[in-house]
């Protein structure tokens, strides 16, 4: 058996999700001391304990939605009666913060054109992993653009079978043309993805609309789409249309509201 923070280390090694439960006050008879730890997986797994029982098993219960919501939480529980409801007979109390241990959010970028190497670049600076997609093997590699973590080169209606799209998954369509769009977002749309992307004009989105339609794509599923992406700047240059779609991004991330501090 591996320990918690050998556990925690390959978490982060490989980007995994995971819960850390600590009992962080114990007063009076309780099944574990201050500082005892339990990690718990996604899927049911866990290491260590915080008590064992019922009290266990409301822990387990809340770290698997700390895992679902992203949010810690502080649980108290008074073990004296359970026919009011405790978790055990102990007499004490003792609390237990969960805290979510999760990979930082992916944003993928389809498309290695002149905006797409800037969102990379930019995306990376900001803390996100980056994950890099074109169907033109030439220009998906870390010599044509070096600021990613990841390299898919394959067709957009490719890529959710080579790589897993979460709700921490942040879709930036920067293709080439309506045509591609088209043939690509059926599947990109069956994701869980938080945020989906498609660069251009709103005649280029109308006519990518069309063509989905025309495939029998849903109109809740396209709406789903921010086209076009970003947040309105006047943005000209790759940089600064990169600039436009991270602030939607972080924007829609944090719940902001994008208006001006000032005022």
């Amino acid at each position: 058996m591996i320990s918690i923070h050998q556990a925690l280390s390959e978490i982060e090694k490989n980007n995994g999700s995971a819960a850390l439960c600590t009992v962080v006050k114990s007063e009076g008879s309780t099944p574990r001391h201050v500082g005892s730890k339990m990690l718990v997986y996604p899927d049911g797994k866990f290491i260590g304990t915080v008590g064992g029982g019922d009290l266990e098993h409301r822990v387990l219960d809340e770290a698997w939605m700390a895992i679902a919501d992203g949010k810690p939480r502080l649980l108290s529980y008074t073990m004296s009666d359970p026919s009011r409801g405790d978790p055990g007979v102990c007499g004490g109390q003792v609390e237990v913060f969960v805290e979510p241990i999760l990979p930082a959010p992916m944003i993928v970028v389809i498309g290695a054109g002149h905006v797409g190497k800037a969102v990379v670049h930019l995306a990376k600076w900001l803390g996100f992993r980056v994950a890099v997609s074109d169907d033109r093997p030439e220009f998906c590699t870390p010599e044509s653009i070096p600021d990613a973590d990841a390299y898919y080169p394959a067709p957009m209606e490719k890529l959710t079978e080579q790589l897993k799209v979460t709700r921490r998954t942040y879709l930036v369509v920067t293709s080439r043309g309506s045509g591609v769009d088209a043939a690509g977002l059926p599947s990109l749309l069956e994701s869980s993805a938080a945020y989906i992307g498609v660069i251009g004009s709103k005649r280029r989105w109308a006519t990518t609309v069309k063509a989905l339609k025309e495939k029998g794509v849903s109109e809740e599923k396209i709406a789903r789409v921010h086209s076009p992406m970003g947040l309105e700047l006047q943005a000209e240059t790759p940089e600064e249309i990169a600039v436009s779609i991270m602030a939607e991004i972080m924007m829609l991330k944090d719940k902001g509201s994008g208006k001006p501090m000032k005022g």
